[in-house]
């Protein structure tokens, strides 16, 4: 049987705004009213958080915004009836207010440094999408939240010409920062500055901090903070360069589960390694640590030092929080500059994308979607592929860190309740209450999709939420919220035959997955707005379950064989290996970070550094797979998987000798053969595709089939249909 090799931590629905039921036909006594209603005042001096959705009361001292736009430009294109967009790029200067009880969770926020009015300072960047006529705008406004200060999800009508539609919508599309420890690297990159924790007295706050150096070639030395996914973020200083003190250490491992083996301190160095005969120790440096004889890339290097300085890094979801009302809400900032979406916002709707879209769960699980005034900031929230939260709320919060394989395995961002529901119990520890916990308390809660690939499943630890701690049954979701599973998928990626590549020397198969769930989410996007502002049902979750088998173990897959086949390589045509299935997947054990941590809030303040490993495990479970093709039986299935030219697997392994692991964030493809005769020489227990289409004919109806069926659940907007069968039409898949 096969063995876990990979071991890591790696109903409520509140009625939408009615303010304002149409934006385009607002009358001018319509926003005097509105704010009337949410308890402002109609003045230059703006109330973070005022304006739809909901009612409250001034707080005794009023945080100020004051708006900056530095750029308006014309973004290409018109768009149907709502014309031209323009882009507005600018900054939001903000304060929080450190007695107000909705800021009480943020970590560290008493020890931040405030201005004469008692407040604690942030500015954030943003960059709007907005009709040139705002009249034209659909009253709906699509905050995206970058991912690593990278604006991810701006349309790109060039590659993906399915956006427009959000265009033709005449959505206003705002991105705003909320990570405050992005280096301002680039003009396209957003950050928040938020403040650095002092003691009393003004000095450093110290404490334990633990990254991770992983090397892809042999280099010298290796920048801070470290880690693939976090490198390029600004690092936490060490107290002192000195590495033989108490609380330093540097150790490396092959594989995540072996041993640690120490580094000797005189072989390492907070050093620059400078170039030329003697490069060790090189030039001292609070940035990069230089290795006597260079890292190997065969290593996991795992660094512990004192850091000093953290950062507030919860201010920025206040800032997220304000932004998004200020914008939503507000006539004018605080010095009377216009906002320029005043009065034709009715509602919000927020989305995150992987990292991203854990940043927007944990902005909800921490009771951020209250605004100051006591109404919702978003009325919808999309958490894309999103299986964790994020550590954005710790003393030396690391939130641009990952969690897949070979980096980031006992992270944070993985403690916290898994399910969403309020009355969540984790019966592994006892702790109650899920995401939506503190939102339910305040019935400020969204409408809420989840969106999971496969890679959730086999590496970022995303079953807990569909089932108990055990595994052993399938727990019921709130009824604001939706899951939904893109079948046979990995993280993310183009999809079709043409995103595949295979480097035998990284990857053991062909890496990509030729399903994808691009089109998928552009539907579910438009039926979330639907659900908002319309009150229209969206699709039922669609998720694999124990209840039906097609949520199991592990070491319950039974893959067909897969063998005998090639990829074309530079264009030589490279044989793939048969297929192997190893049963490796990333773990989720208990993990002890101290006394001082708070595990259900992902918040707290880490004095274990690595964690304590605990002897329970939460249970990891995969969807299950179809015994004749090897895709998933569950979830939303796509074109690509009703139609399938091959095996589009959710996880794929790393090809270097003597690493046991999967590759990060990467699926596998595997074709299908042409004719049964080759497929019955190979030995491959896949039906080919003669056997499924029969002709190029009968592959080009298949897909005309399955794209109407999906049209008809609302799972595949009609212009993405045509695009796929036109598609599908110029493919030769049968000659």
């Amino acid at each position: 049987m096969p063995s876990r090799s990979l071991v890591g931590p790696t109903a409520l629905q509140s009625a939408p705004s009615t303010f304002i039921t149409s934006a385009r036909r607002a009358e001018p006594g319509d926003l005097h009213r509105r704010l009337v209603l949410a308890g402002c005042a109609v003045a230059a001096v703006w109330v973070a958080g005022c304006g739809g959705g909901g009612g409250g009361s001034l707080a005794s001292a009023t945080p100020q915004m004051r708006l900056s736009i530095t750029a308006t430009e014309d973004y290409p294109g018109s768009f149907g009836r709502v014309g031209a967009y323009e882009k507005v790029t600018g900054t939001l200067q903000g304060e929080v207010d450190p007695a107000d009880p909705k800021n009480a969770v943020i970590q560290d926020l008493q020890l931040a440094p405030r201005n004469a009015r008692g407040m604690v300072e942030y500015s954030t960047d943003f960059v709007m999408l907005k009709p040139r006529n705002m009249a034209e705008a659909n009253g709906v406004l699509r905050y995206d939240a970058p991912n690593r200060g990278n604006i991810l999800t701006q349309p790109n009508l060039t590659a993906n010409p399915g956006d427009a539609v959000y265009f033709e919508r005449g959505y206003v599309m705002l991105y705003a920062a909320w990570q405050g420890d992005v280096p301002k690297s680039s003009p396209a990159r957003l950050t928040v500055s938020v403040p650095v924790a002092r003691n009393a007295d003004g000095s450093s706050i110290t404490g334990p901090y633990r990254t991770e150096l992983v090397p892809t070639a042999a280099v010298p030395a290796m920048a801070l903070p470290g880690g693939v996914f976090n490198g390029s973020m600004i690092p936490y200083a060490p107290a002192s360069l000195d590495n033989t003190q108490p609380g330093y250490s540097l150790t490396r491992r092959r594989n995540e589960t072996d041993a640690r083996e120490p580094v000797p301190a005189g072989d390492w160095k907070f050093a620059s390694c400078d170039a030329g005969a003697n490069p060790f120790p090189g030039t001292a440096s609070a940035t990069s640590v230089c290795l006597r004889g260079g890292f190997d890339p065969q290593y996991l290097y795992e660094l512990v030092y004192v850091a000093k300085d953290p950062k507030v890094m919860g201010v920025g979801l206040a800032a997220l929080r304000d932004t998004v009302s200020f914008f939503r809400g507000a006539t004018a900032d605080a010095e009377g500059r216009a906002n320029p979406l005043a009065g034709r916002i009715s509602h919000t709707i927020g989305q995150g994308t992987s990292q991203s879209g854990n940043a927007m769960k944990t902005f909800l699980h921490l009771g951020f979607n209250q605004r100051l005034d006591g109404g919702r900031v978003f009325d919808g929230m999309f958490a894309h592929v999103a299986a964790r939260q994020t550590n954005v709320n710790t003393r030396f919060a690391v939130p641009g860190g990952g969690g897949g394989l070979r980096t980031d395995h006992t992270a944070f961002g993985q403690t916290a309740p898994r399910g969403l529901d309020k009355d969540y119990v984790d019966d592994l520890t006892g702790r109650q209450g899920g995401v939506m916990k503190r939102c339910a308390a305040t019935d400020t809660c969204p409408k809420f999709y989840l969106g999971l690939s496969g890679t959730e499943f086999w590496q970022l630890q995303g079953s807990p939420v569909l089932t108990d701690a055990r595994g052993q049954r399938d727990i019921a979701q709130p009824a604001n919220a939706r899951i939904y599973y893109y079948a046979s998928t990995q993280h993310g990626g183009a999809g079709g035959t043409e995103s595949i590549s295979f480097a035998p020397t990284r990857n053991v198969y062909p890496a990509g997955t030729v399903v994808h769930f691009n089109d998928t989410f552009r539907a579910l996007f438009l039926t979330l707005e639907d659900w908002v502002v319309r009150g229209a049902e969206p699709p039922a979750s669609q998720v694999p379950r124990l209840a039906d088998g097609t949520l199991t173990r592990p070491e319950r897959l039974a893959f067909p064989p897969m063998r005998g086949l090639s990829w074309n390589v530079g264009g030589t045509q490279t044989a793939i290996p048969a297929f192997d299935y190893r049963g490796l997947y990333n773990g989720f054990p208990l993990l002890d970070f101290g006394p001082q941590y708070i595990p259900q809030d992902e918040s707290g303040i880490a004095t274990l550094q690595p964690p304590r490993v605990g002897a329970q495990d939460y249970a990891i479970l995969v969807p299950q797979v179809d015994a004749a093709t090897g895709l998933t039986r569950a979830g939303i299935r796509s074109v690509e998987a009703r139609v399938p030219l091959g095996t589009s697997l959710e996880f794929n392994y790393v090809a270097t000798p003597g690493i046991t692991d999967l590759s990060n964030l990467t699926g596998s493809f595997i074709p299908f053969h042409a004719t049964p005769a080759a497929r019955l020489a190979a030995g491959d227990g896949r039906p080919s595709l003669q056997e499924l289409y029969g002709t190029q004919a009968g592959y080009v109806a298949a897909v005309e089939q399955a794209a109407a069926d999906l049209v008809r659940e609302r799972l595949l907007l009609q212009r993405d249909a045509d695009a796929v069968v036109a598609k599908a039409r110029r493919q030769v898949v049968l000659p």
